[in-house]
């Protein structure tokens, strides 16, 4: 019998511990998987919606519970925290994180998920009660408690990425004064500014304050030693909460300290199949990998639960005897702050001119429906295009309901390498309560091409 240690497990170790279950047989290979936390096959995603009242019941983020995986044949040990990979002598370093034992146990086969961690810089006050991250159940939980607790109603999010304005909506939901303080220009830098504008727009129209090109210098306390403000270096902020959004890194700590390879982000390399590059017995997928990028060709960090899980699949494939590959990412990603839907896919202008290209941009002003169909909402699309080839590049949308899952359409086209004149002729669903005539990414599409043709 072989054995596979798995560290990590929620999306990407538990999917590979589950895959390869299926396809090897109990007696054939043996799973240990270590978990440092208290869940398995969690929504780190739906946090931010349990917290605002969407989803009332924490269980329901729960894929499988560890009762579940155990049932299957999996022996996973929670509370466990991995300490050091020994390579060379195939083992691990555990601490039981209730009793402080340490145990090593030996792999045949060994698999890193050990997702991403959350930024949290060294400012007075950033330990204070009262300041919150969303990344696990329990984070979300103490969130809950706290909220519960506190007799006051404002709310600060120190970061305007994702879940940031995930964070901002679940505040206002709650009936709370919300303030968002963001490093940026504008927020969500996954967007080009000229669109982050438009999200900022529509954010102070509802009732959110955005603090853009602010730092944030202290976190300041009361005479209990809770948050009651959060400063920056022009400026004081009121707050009875405050949620930290500033971004992730990969978790990786554990496999520099082995020598395993990394990329510029901090993220562990690995090949199609998603073993570690240079060991044929190492694997690792999820929040601590670097994907390549179909579109600029180059290696990035993107911790998305979708790709985690992709990533398990295919390593659980290789392990148990059959074979996967993952290609690569287009970089599609949506969100939404109350009504407001986000998404976007492909390169950013910024993107571009990183990785040499030269392109052109469109941006155009449409509508969900067919403009005279009831509650027909406004959207605004804007198209990334290779200046001489016309392959699409990018796109990004901002806009009321049917907006964000447009975004779809452009990262198929992406995937495929398709031309934006080749896109003008893809033959979309289109009613009224559907569609205008011609879809908003094909009307971005047209004029893309026209600006193509005049460029190149």
């Amino acid at each position: 019998m072989q054995r596979l240690v798995v560290i990590g497990g929620d999306a990407a170790g538990m999917s590979a511990a589950s895959q390869a279950r299926r396809l090897e047989d109990a007696s054939e290979l043996e799973i240990v998987v270590f978990e440092r936390g208290r869940f398995t096959s969690f929504s780190a995603c739906g946090i931010p919606y349990w917290v605002g009242g969407d989803v009332t019941d924490r269980d329901a983020l729960i894929a499988r519970t560890p009762e579940e995986h155990r049932a299957r044949g999996i022996d996973l040990r929670l509370r466990t925290e991995v300490t050091e990979i020994d390579v060379a002598g195939r083992r691990v370093r555990a601490r039981d994180l209730e009793s402080g034992a340490e145990t090593w146990t030996e792999y045949d086969k060994l698999v890193i998920a050990t997702g991403a961690r959350p930024i949290r810089p060294p400012l007075p006050g950033i330990d204070a009660a009262g300041v919150h991250g969303v990344q696990t159940l329990d984070d979300g939980q103490a969130l809950i408690d706290t909220l519960e607790r506190t007799e006051g109603k404002r709310a600060v999010v120190v970061g305007a990425g994702y879940i940031g304005v995930e964070m901002a909506e679940a505040f206002i939901n709650r009936g709370y004064e919300v303030t968002m303080v963001n490093r940026g220009s504008e927020p969500m830098a996954t967007l080009d500014p000229d669109m982050g504008a438009l999200v900022r727009a529509a954010m102070q129209g509802m009732g959110i304050t955005v603090v853009d090109d602010a730092e944030v210098t202290e976190l300041r306390t009361d005479a209990q030693g809770r948050v009651s403000a959060v400063v920056t270096a022009g400026a004081e902020y009121p707050a009875d909460v405050v949620v930290l959004g500033i971004g992730v890194r990969p978790d990786t700590d554990l496999a520099r300290a082995a020598g395993l390879p990394l990329g510029e982000h901090g993220g562990l390399l690995t090949d199609l199949a998603m073993r570690v590059r240079g060991h044929e017995n190492i694997w690792a997928g999820g929040d601590c990998v670097e994907v390549l990028d179909l579109v600029s060709g180059r290696d990035r960090h993107i911790a998305l639960g979708t790709h985690a899980n992709k990533h398990g699949q295919i390593i659980g494939a290789n392990i148990g005897g059959d074979y996967a590959t993952f290609p690569g990412v287009v970089g599609t990603a949506v969100s939404k702050v109350c009504d407001l839907e986000v998404a976007r896919t492909g390169l950013r202008e910024k993107d571009a001119r990183a990785a040499g290209l030269q392109y052109v941009t469109v941006t155009i002003e449409s509508t969900s429906r067919a403009g005279y169909y009831p509650d027909a909402a406004g959207m605004t699309v804007k198209m990334l295009a290779e200046r001489r080839t016309g392959r699409l590049l990018g796109v990004q949308i901002v806009g009321r309901e049917g907006a964000g899952k447009r975004v779809d359409i452009a990262a198929v086209a992406l995937t495929a390498r398709m031309t934006v004149e080749q896109m003008t002729a893809l033959d979309l669903g289109y009613a009224p309560p559907f569609s205008p005539v011609w879809d908003p990414v094909l009307v971005a599409a047209r004029k893309a091409v026209a600006a193509v043709r005049k460029r190149g």
